[in-house]
Parts: C-alpha cells; sequence; structure tokens
C-alpha cells in the first residue's frame, strides 16, 4: 500500500480522496507543517509516498502517470508529488528546508507538494514530470479559478486520453494501422479483469511456440495454422506493452521478458520452418540460420549506434538535417518506416508467406527483406557518422566496449595492440571477420587454414579495448564482431554436411545471441554489462570463434555436431542461469522496452 497525505483544507465537494483511494493509495490528512512532516515520517521506509494539495482540481489519469509510474524515483504535476523508497533521504531533506524556511509557520495551506518539488530540484535531484498534454492537473487559487478549471477537466474525455496514449506514440505501418485500432481495447479489457502485462506476454510466446510446432509438421493446414497463430502473437505482443502503458505496470519481470520472448519467439518459429521443410525433404537450416544471424546483427547495429550517439554532443550532421526534413513530409514517414521491415511488417510478411507458400521462398523473401534493410539503415547511419561533428562521452565508449563482448584472449593481447588501434577499430574488426569467414567457406571442412585464420582474428582482436571506442565508425565494432563470430559457426556446419549439424549451430548462435541481447538491455537499463566472469567463462566472442574452428579441424563432422550441441547447451545454461537472476532480483531496473528499432 502507498500512502498520500493531502496538505492544507480540505475542499467541500472535491474528489481528491477518492480519487487517490482509486490509485491504490492510503489517504491521510495534514492540517500543518508539523503534521506533516509527522506523517511522512510515519510511513514505512520501503512504500511510495505522496503528497498532495487538498486544493487540486485535474483528471485521475494526471494523477496517476505522476504519482503511480514504477519507473521514476521521484515525479510531480502541478499541487502533487510522488516519491520512491530509492528518494526518501531527498523527501526528508526537502521537508525539513521547506519547515526551517517557514520559521515554524504552518505551510500546509500553501502549495506543499509544489515547494517540495522547488527544493528537490534545488537539491539536485531528478524529477520525472510526465507530458499531460490535454489532461488537466493545477491548483486553483480562488473559487472562480476552480470552477473554470473543472469545466476545462469536464471537456477532456480523461479515459479517451488514456487510452490513446497506451498506443506507442512511433510504430510501424502495419501496427498502427492494422493491429493498434483494436488491440487496444482488448488491452483495457484486460487491465480490468486484472491481467498483467507479463501473463499477456507468455501467452504471446506460447502462441508462436505453438505456431512453430504447426509450422513443423510440414503440412498445408499445419502453414495456414501457423501463419494465423503467428498474427494472432504479434497481437498479443503488442497488447502487453499497451497493458503496461495503460495501467503503467512496468516492471523489472516485465522489461526481461519483454526484451527476449520477441527473439524467442521469432527464432523458434524460424525453427519451426526448418523443421517442417525437412519433412517434406527439403534442408533450410542454413538459411533459417542465416536469417538469425542476419536479424540478430540489424539489432545489434541499431543498439551500437544508438548507445554511441544518444548523449554525444555537438550531435549535428547534414544526413541527419535531411532525414529529419523527410520525416516532415507524411507519405515519406511511412514509407521510411515500411522499408526498414520493423517486427509488424516482418512478421505479417512471414505470417501470409507460411500461409500461401514454402518455408524456402519465405525464408528467402526474409533473407532478401532484411537484408536490403539492413544495408539502408547501416548505409545511413554510416552516412550520418562520417558528416556528424560529435564528441562521443566515456559512458557510451564503455556501452561499446561491453558490447564487443571481448573476453580473456583478448584482454590478454591489449598490451600489443597499440600501433594496430591507431588504424580504426572498425577496419581492423572488418578485416579480421571478413578473413576468418572467409577462409572457412573457401576451404574443405576439416582444414586447417581456417585455424590460421581464427588466430589472425583472436590476435586483431584486442582493437576494440586498446582505445576507448569514441571514432566515428567505432560503433561498427560489435555487430561485425557479431557477424565474424555467428558466419563462421553458420559456415563450418555447413560444410560439415553431416544431418544435425546445422541445427546444432542455430541452437549454439541462438544461446550465444541471448547472451548479446541480455547485455544490451542491461546496458539500456543503465545496470551495467554482464558480470565479468561470465563473459570470460563463456570466452567472449574471439575464443568461442577460435574453439570452432579448432573443433572443425580436429573432430570428424559426427563429432563436430556433438562438440557444437555440448557447447550450446553449456553456453545457453551459463547465460540462462545468471540472466535469470539477475531480472528477478530486486537490484534489476524497473525499465519497459519500448519496442525494437528494426
Amino acid at each position: 500500500m502507498s500512502t498520500a497525505i493531502l496538505t492544507g483544507q480540505p475542499v467541500p465537494g472535491s474528489s481528491i480522496e477518492g480519487d487517490l483511494r482509486s490509485l491504490g493509495f492510503d489517504v491521510r490528512l495534514a492540517s500543518d507543517a508539523a503534521d506533516t512532516g509527522t506523517l511522512l515520517a510515519a510511513v514505512p521506509a520501503d512504500q511510495r509516498v505522496a503528497v498532495v494539495d487538498a486544493r487540486f482540481v485535474g483528471h485521475v489519469h494526471a494523477l496517476r502517470l505522476g504519482l503511480t509510474d514504477p519507473r521514476f524515483p521521484v515525479a510531480a504535476v502541478p499541487g502533487a508529488v510522488s516519491v520512491q523508497p530509492a528518494a526518501r533521504r531527498a523527501l526528508t531533506r526537502a521537508m525539513a528546508h521547506e519547515t526551517s524556511a517557514a520559521g515554524g509557520v504552518a505551510i500546509a495551506t500553501e502549495n506543499v507538494a509544489d515547494r517540495i518539488v522547488t527544493a528537490l530540484d534545488a537539491d539536485g535531484v531528478d524529477v520525472h514530470r510526465p507530458e499531460l498534454g490535454t489532461l488537466v492537473a493545477a491548483v486553483p487559487a480562488d473559487p472562480q479559478q476552480r470552477n473554470e478549471i473543472r469545466q476545462a477537466v469536464s471537456a477532456v474525455d480523461d479515459e479517451a486520453v488514456r487510452l490513446r496514449s497506451a498506443v506507442k506514440a512511433r510504430d510501424g505501418f502495419f501496427t498502427t494501422h492494422f493491429i493498434s485500432p483494436y488491440s487496444r481495447y482488448i488491452a483495457r479489457w484486460c487491465a480490468r479483469r486484472g491481467l498483467t502485462p507479463n501473463q499477456v506476454t507468455t501467452a504471446s510466446l506460447l502462441t508462436a511456440l505453438i505456431a512453430a510446432g504447426c509450422a513443423a509438421t510440414g503440412t498445408r493446414a499445419g502453414y495456414v495454422a501457423a501463419g494465423l497463430l503467428l498474427l494472432f502473437s504479434f497481437v498479443l505482443d503488442c497488447v502487453d506493452g499497451q497493458i503496461a502503458r495503460y495501467s503503467l505496470q512496468y516492471s523489472t519481470l516485465g522489461a526481461w521478458l519483454d526484451a527476449t520472448f520477441d527473439r524467442a519467439k521469432e527464432y523458434a518459429y524460424y525453427a519451426g520452418l526448418a523443421l517442417g521443410a525437412a519433412r517434406g525433404g527439403d534442408d533450410v537450416w542454413a538459411l533459417a540460420l542465416g536469417a538469425m544471424i542476419l536479424q540478430t546483427c540489424r539489432h545489434v547495429v541499431d543498439f551500437s549506434f544508438n548507445e554511441a550517439n544518444h548523449d554525444a554532443t555537438a550531435n549535428t550532421s547534414p544526413t541527419a538535417a535531411l532525414s529529419d526534413k523527410l520525416d516532415s513530409v507524411g507519405w515519406t514517414v511511412w514509407v521510411r518506416r515500411m522499408i526498414v521491415l520493423p517486427i509488424g511488417e516482418r512478421w505479417a510478411m512471414i505470417a501470409v508467406l507460411t500461409a500461401l507458400t514454402t518455408p524456402r521462398i519465405t525464408l528467402y523473401a526474409l533473407l532478401i527483406g532484411c537484408a536490403f534493410a539492413a544495408t539502408y539503415t547501416t548505409a545511413g547511419r554510416v552516412l550520418r557518422s562520417l558528416t556528424r561533428k560529435a564528441q562521443r562521452t566515456d559512458r557510451a565508449a564503455k556501452a561499446l566496449a561491453d558490447l564487443t563482448d571481448s573476453g580473456p584472449l583478448a584482454e590478454l593481447l591489449t598490451r600489443f595492440t597499440r600501433g594496430v588501434a591507431s588504424l580504426g577499430p572498425a577496419y581492423v574488426a572488418f578485416v579480421a571477420g571478413a578473413l576468418v569467414v572467409l577462409v572457412a567457406a573457401l576451404t574443405p571442412y576439416g582444414s586447417w587454414w581456417p585455424v590460421l585464420g581464427a588466430v589472425i582474428y583472436v590476435l586483431l582482436s584486442p582493437v576494440a579495448l586498446a582505445r576507448p571506442l569514441k571514432g566515428p565508425l567505432d560503433w561498427l565494432v560489435p555487430p561485425i564482431y557479431r557477424a565474424a563470430e555467428y558466419g563462421t559457426v553458420l559456415v563450418l556446419a555447413a560444410k560439415a554436411e553431416v544431418n544435425g549439424a546445422l541445427p546444432a549451430a542455430f541452437g549454439l548462435v541462438a544461446a550465444v545471441a541471448y547472451h548479446h541481447y541480455d547485455t544490451v538491455y542491461r546496458i539500456r537499463g543503465n545496470a551495467g554489462a554482464p558480470p565479468h566472469w561470465l563473459v570470460r567463462a563463456i570466452g567472449g566472442h574471439e575464443g568461442r570463434t577460435l574453439l570452432v574452428v579448432v573443433l572443425a579441424a580436429l573432430l570428424t563432422a559426427a563429432q563436430f555436431k556433438v562438440a557444437l550441441t555440448a557447447l550450446a547447451v553449456a553456453v545457453a545454461l551459463l547465460v540462462l542461469v545468471e540472466s535469470i537472476r539477475f531480472w528477478v532480483s530486486s537490484g534489476a531496473p524497473a525499465v519497459h522496452d519500448e519496442g525494437e528499432p528494426a
């Protein structure tokens, strides 16, 4: 139970006390400054506490936004301030300051909440002020102003605004026009019946896994059912976020589920298509693995670019200005959002093609579409980076270094890479990555030439750690390493030409990709990268690449398949156990993923 302290003299006919109770607050009344301080001290330290002016007039949803959002330690709207346990000391200092400034005079008859906010600002506390839009929140000074504000409240439909704001402001064409017009009402129905975003997220995952199972049957009826279920899974995927925004149910567990289940659903569906095709005598495991690799690398490009630039100073470029200008023309906005093939368009395409064609055609279309989208977005970001005058921060450099996932071999060799680092980390990483993949692709299975390529890759891998990654193209280093590692596994498994090698490689890449996504979302939540022992235990990108190449040179194709399977299981167990431990712990960040950029 949260506690709300109403300050000042109650206003006859005011609904504020009932509104606060409807939001889950235990309401207490304070008559003066000393009473307010006493009531604050009596609230348990592990509870949220709000201070609200008794004269407040406004929409209930304005109060909800200002007082109940779990993502912000301190939040405020005019006439009301809410503080979570982490910021209780700051509230105590602010209240003491106001009491001292008043010289013992009762200040509860004034706008205490706003004065507390002013004191918190002066103390350097980050106070979140939600965008209210057409919602009303005010403290009238006299009866006439109160009547005017009440009329303004009556003129705006509180529930309509709440329902509209449950939908993301920026989304893809398919989601905006074919899902959100009705999914918001499903979200409200679920919220009113006590269903949580996490429950809907889990239902979405189960639906997608059933869809993958239908695709794995290899029958036309199974493919049609798979396509329909995949679309329904996507509807639920939209609903869970809309419930979170509608009812402000953001949680640490929800952040983890929402961040990882989308990947699990999509990649499990790729595996289902491959299994279904195999039942019909068509081996498309290489295409399924290629699609997973391409999609993961696209995400890493997005994450790395955003981390490198989101807090950069003097962050301007002619390319960015042109992009902003294009976004000011209505039809170009939708075209630009569609051609990057975001999750809505991508899943719609996969669902329709699954129902109407074959897994091979579906995966070919997916690869072509994602390759075009990746080329378009990456080229634009490279141009922005080359023309941008930006000073990147130490935080951005550390985030990029964490995203590289460099292991103990790279750390050991950093002392020898100062000269190499001056050539540019992105260029060195590209040469090293291309070398190991091309040598593996151009030599027969069992050859030792790929081992030489992997050794050179390892020797050059410390370039990402030799100096801070603050160069204009240094954000390309993490996706290059992802492409090199995943691509090497794909090529060697395909070269083995033994049943089960590619599915085993699929499992290994999925396990490693989960670790990389986990790293991204920890950084997004300002929780830092996974623990150093975990990165060392699973070898880092350079250690895993070298190990896989050496195994391919030493073992027969059948033995290599077993080794890949064992490695996949070992990596999956390590990263999943640590990830689950972190995300269900009290120290995990209370964030909510607002949707993938691709």
